[in-house]
């Protein structure tokens, strides 16, 4: 979580980015296959911070339905650097 809980559209905490890396060491020491999920203020600025940090699969879900049912597949592509 990279938001305070409560509701969506909040911002991401900037001081998570060294807690995913921190996990990502912990995960690939451990030798296991885990995926690293980041939720909470992903945005088309921030994906590219928390994958660079360590994160596997982000939840996106004001930056995804931001602009409505016409902006959904250019915002997916945005969030995913295309």
């Amino acid at each position: 979580m990279s938001v305070n809980p409560g509701f969506g559209g909040q911002s991401f905490i900037p001081n998570q980015l060294r807690k995913i890396e921190a996990i990502r060491k912990m995960i690939d020491k451990s030798g296991r296959d885990i995926r690293l999920e980041v939720d909470g203020g992903i945005d088309f600025e921030t994906a590219p911070r928390a994958i660079a940090a360590g994160a596997d699969v982000l939840v996106a879900g004001t930056a995804t339905f931001r602009g409505g049912p016409a902006s959904y597949g250019d915002n997916i592509r945005r969030l995913r650097g295309g």
